[in-house]
């Protein structure tokens, strides 16, 4: 006999479900990496950016490599063929970003360089335009220069005068070279073949490890938690955002569309208002004026790309 066929109402409790499970995903994922903007400021305080980038990434490749072994069970072979793409990844993003982010945190609060951050996916928007020849709406310029001027404002101060004699402060500057990396890791990703997900974080875990090791080590090694209060935020950050975080969010992606996800990103800014308020900083006008601007800049830039994404058919594992 055939199996009976699932009613309309069910299928639809159980696509609503999925739905559900994938956005607490989402929240999960972009809450965890906020951790990391929160975490990491004091982390850096015991711990020096270098060292704790290793540190991170040694702890977080084990369990990367077996968890893509069991979920994504990739053809290896392929994945070591395309390991000149995975190195220049690594470099540009496990290892270039997170040390400018780690340095920055040595001169400006989380919630600062969350705020800049949040500029990125406008820059990445301008950057495919230049580099991949895809198309830059009037829409999404105005975004960009929207979210331009949120960052000015948030940098500044909000005062353009003290920007123009005083030029960018230690913090600010290294956040701009961050999300700059970033940019390039984005651009490199879309002309990279592809490889599952989690594999691809593993193995360029496991590049940053073997491209610090020397050079941590032959400086002295590694900087260990001084304390018990150093070594739970480099815990945290070598579980949370470096493994917790690509799971959920790769989770979410077998039922959302990239597109729609991707909106949730701009979490990560709020959450990391939310979690610096609870920790007692209190933030600047600049900062609660710039930092809507910056998000609602990036939003307006990404709108069409969403609206068309959000009408195609979802597509797992995309």
């Amino acid at each position: 006999m055939k199996p009976k066929p699932e009613a309309p109402a069910a299928v639809s409790q159980t696509h609503g479900r999925r739905r559900a499970v994938a956005v607490l995903s989402l929240l999960g994922a972009t809450l965890f990496w906020a951790g990391n903007y929160v975490v990491g400021a004091a982390a850096v305080q015991s711990i020096d950016p270098l060292s704790l980038v290793f540190l991170r990434w040694s702890l977080a490749v084990v369990p990367l490599l077996v968890v893509a072994q069991l979920v994504e069970r990739p053809c290896w072979r392929s994945v070591l063929a395309a390991w000149p793409w995975l190195a220049a990844l690594s470099v540009c993003g496990l290892l270039g970003y997170n040390l400018l982010l780690y340095f920055a945190l040595e001169h400006t609060g989380p919630f600062n360089a969350s705020l800049i951050n949040a500029f990125n996916p406008a820059l990445i928007t301008l950057a495919a335009a230049v580099f991949l020849h895809e198309r830059l709406t009037p829409t999404a310029v105005a975004g960009v220069l929207a979210a331009l001027a949120g960052v000015l404002i948030v940098i500044s101060g909000g005062n353009f005068a003290r920007l123009v004699s005083s030029g960018f402060g230690t913090g600010e500057l290294l956040m701009v070279g961050a999300i700059a990396v970033w940019t390039a890791y984005t651009i490199i990703g879309r002309l990279a073949p592809k490889i599952p997900p989690i594999t691809a974080t593993a193995v360029q875990a496991a590049v940053a490890v073997a491209l610090l090791a020397p050079v941590r080590f032959a400086t002295g090694g590694p900087s260990l938690p001084a304390n018990g209060s150093a070594l739970a935020s480099l815990l945290f950050i070598a579980v949370f955002p470096s493994v917790l975080s690509y799971l959920l969010w790769n989770r979410a992606l077998t039922v959302l569309p990239a597109g729609g996800a991707g909106v949730f990103l701009n979490l990560i800014t709020v959450f990391t208002a939310i979690l610096t308020i609870i920790a007692g900083q209190v933030h600047s006008t600049a900062q609660l004026i710039g930092g809507p601007i910056v998000i609602g800049g990036v939003v307006l830039t990404n709108a069409q790309s969403f609206r068309r994404r959000s009408r195609s058919k979802d597509t797992p594992g995309t």
